[in-house]
């Protein structure tokens, strides 16, 4: 983020709820049960979590007003990271501050969290039974589709609401997130930062306010294996995320099973079709490729530092969201980051395909991609389908990858 439009948050705003307000006397333990639930039942992503968000503290509770609640929404949106994660986090810092923001966002997060992990040790640690590894195989055939229609759920608003002079200009940095993609690995992240630069240089060289000045885009060292490099990327997960929660996808692929070898291919795949089956937010999908990497402890470490910076934006910086809003320098980088993030999403499906081992994968994998993005089916069903479906041919005999 440009260095505008982290000025936009500073030490926490007295804007905590008015004692008097309905908010004030919401206890921490109604908090957690509520957040709780919502992170039990939250199946299908961040429309599914900003549904029930909405139902709970606007229409049911009447916690927060419609107008505070869209605002919250279109900060959380506008910050990189998962969005529905900080705005339960934001809904929760509304009614009891800082305490309530911790407690809701842990109980949000620690169901979906518990059950990948679970997960992860049946179908990632050892040698899973023959039937297991088939399921992991067939869900992970649909991977590349639901890459596909998460892009395109991304840009297709996007290009809606771009004027015909600008969707050139949205189109090179899809592209150029598309191809980062494919050929770049871990450096993805430098393009999608670099359109969201060059994306604040065109604006400021346009209304005449010249460059970026003492702007300057991060410069990363590789980190060589071990605790750092998982540290590493999982920040990247959690923090420069732009556009939407599929974008941690080739974020983590490159180092997850070409840099540091922590899973096969065929592991990835399942690891991310395991973040998608499981409610909660896809980020904790880092928690998978952690336990890969190094066990139980290691998978609560990549889960702990990937939703570190979503907390810290909320508990930090919560009372200025109205600010962030008005943040020209961070609408103009998020303009450009986004559409890159999508492209980046978009073009995962050619990894994620290239990542498929067996000839039966590739019938299955053109089936899901009919499924997701000609009949528009539910992505959870499809993926539960795909892994049914490869138990199946594995108990017949067909060929899994050990």
């Amino acid at each position: 983020m440009s260095p505008g439009a982290l000025a936009a948050f500073g030490p926490m705003a007295a804007q905590q709820t008015h004692p008097d307000s309905p908010g004030a006397r919401v206890g921490l333990g109604e908090i957690a049960v509520q957040w709780g639930r919502i992170g039990c039942i939250g199946f299908g992503g961040p429309p599914v979590h900003i549904s029930l968000l909405r139902r709970l503290c606007v229409s049911q509770r009447r916690w927060l007003s419609d107008s505070d609640f869209e605002r919250a929404l279109a900060a959380s949106s506008i910050l990189p990271g998962p969005s529905s994660t900080q705005l339960s986090i934001y809904c929760a810092w509304r009614l009891r501050g800082a305490r309530g923001a911790l407690v809701g966002g842990l109980a949000f997060i620690l169901p979906g969290l518990v059950l990948i992990l679970g997960l992860s040790a049946l179908f990632l640690a050892g040698s899973p039974p023959r039937l297991v590894r088939g399921a992991g195989m067939g869900a992970g055939c649909a991977v590349a589709a639901v890459a596909v229609r998460a892009g395109l759920q991304i840009a297709t608003p996007m290009w809606q609401r771009a004027g015909r002079a600008d969707r050139w200009t949205l189109l090179v940095y899809a592209l150029a997130g598309a191809a980062a993609t494919a050929t770049l690995g871990s450096w993805l992240v430098l393009v999608l930062l670099g359109c969201g630069a060059l994306e604040l240089t065109r604006r400021r060289l346009r209304a005449g306010a010249g460059g970026l000045g003492a702007f300057a885009l991060p410069v990363f060292a590789a980190v060589r294996a071990g605790r750092a490099a998982l540290v590493w990327t999982a920040l990247k997960v959690g923090a420069l995320a732009f556009g939407g929660g599929f974008v941690i996808v080739p974020l983590m692929q490159s180092d997850a099973v070409g840099t540091y070898h922590w899973m096969s291919h065929s592991q990835f795949l399942c690891a991310v079709a395991l973040g998608q089956v499981t409610p909660g937010p896809l980020v904790q999908t880092v928690a998978a490729v952690g336990y890969a990497a190094g066990g139980l402890g290691w998978g609560l470490l990549a889960a702990a530092v990937a939703f570190l910076p979503s907390f810290s934006f909320v508990m930090l910086g919560a009372g200025r969201y109205q600010r962030l809003l008005s943040n020209h320098l961070a609408e103009a980088f998020l303009a450009g980051a986004a559409p890159a993030s999508a492209g980046a999403i978009v073009g995962s499906a050619v990894p994620l395909t290239l990542a498929l081992g067996e000839g039966w994968q590739y019938p299955l994998l053109g089936a899901s991609a009919l499924a997701l993005l000609v009949a528009r089916l539910p992505i959870v069903a499809t993926l539960l389908a795909c892994g049914a479906i490869g138990a199946l041919l594995a108990g017949l005999g067909a060929p899994v990858l050990p």
